[in-house]
């Protein structure tokens, strides 16, 4: 059994906000794992965090259900656990049909995700574009041909050139058949911010000329990185990830509007 079976859905809904349901899961489902393993956890918890449901943690519910709450692909997700030991997992709905437990739940989280998130994007392939020692650091998914990631490059100047904000572009190609190749010139230049730098001024114009070919380390890295990219969420570019005034990190898909530009770049 696959827990993303059960728990697809209820990633859908805990975000969404949706009144609904989803998936009732067996207590005999799976065997044991070890992060929610005690006397107290029941089966059924522990089957879920033996399929992969990671970070399992209790949260009173004000009734008799026991809530548990985990993280999958670092969403986080809630289960009720019923009196004959089956769980439901999705989202709890109050008499007048709203969701209930969301904030809870995700506040369970939101720290440890956040520098989970970050990490990751730490350990990607970014092109730096900016001070090093800039106070603020904006994670950028680009693709050498996304129009709106040259917005966002053009809109961030202010704040990059002062030295307030540093860019940090994760390169993937998905947009066009070249997008791979230009970002192989990118990733492959000896001066990767010089070569970022090159598309971006003459993106009107074409931007930087494709590499011949793709070289496996290269294809390796715009893999890693289109697989990060769908794991946080985002389904085109560019897709921005910074950390806000408590720390969190928020995203924001697509090019910000204007007037949300100082959330994601700070104080001009």
């Amino acid at each position: 059994m696959s827990v993303r079976r059960f728990l697809i859905p209820a990633l859908i809904a805990v975000p969404a906000l949706a009144a609904a349901v989803y998936g009732i899961v067996s207590s005999n489902a799976g065997t044991w794992g070890k992060s929610a393993a005690s006397k107290d956890t029941p089966a059924v918890v522990q089957a879920l965090a033996r399929e992969g449901l990671a970070g399992l943690r209790p949260f009173d519910t004000g009734t008799e259900l026991r809530g548990f709450a985990g993280t999958v692909d670092e969403q986080p997700v809630a289960l009720y656990v019923l009196r004959d030991g089956t769980a439901i997992v999705g989202t709890r709905i109050d008499a007048d049909g709203k969701p209930m437990d969301v904030e809870r739940v995700s506040n369970l989280f939101a720290e440890p995700m956040s520098d989970a998130v970050w990490s990751k994007l730490a350990a990607s392939t970014w092109v730096q574009d900016g001070e090093a020692d800039a106070a603020r650091v904006v994670y950028t998914f680009s693709d050498p041909n996304c129009r709106y990631c040259n917005r966002f490059w053009a809109a961030a100047r202010p704040w990059v050139d002062s030295g307030k904000v540093q860019l940090r572009h994760v390169i993937v190609g998905v947009i066009k058949a070249d997008s791979s190749t230009k970002a192989a010139a990118i990733l492959g230049a000896p001066d990767r911010a010089a070569a970022l730098l090159q598309n971006e001024r003459q993106f009107a114009s074409g931007g930087i000329a494709p590499a011949p070919s793709v070289s496996p380390d290269i294809a390796h890295t715009l893999d890693a990185h289109q697989q990060l990219m769908a794991e946080l969420g985002f389904r085109g570019t560019p897709g921005i990830v910074y950390r806000d005034d408590e720390g969190l990190i928020q995203r924001v898909n697509g090019m910000p509007r204007p007037e949300a530009l100082a959330s994601v770049l700070g104080p001009r």
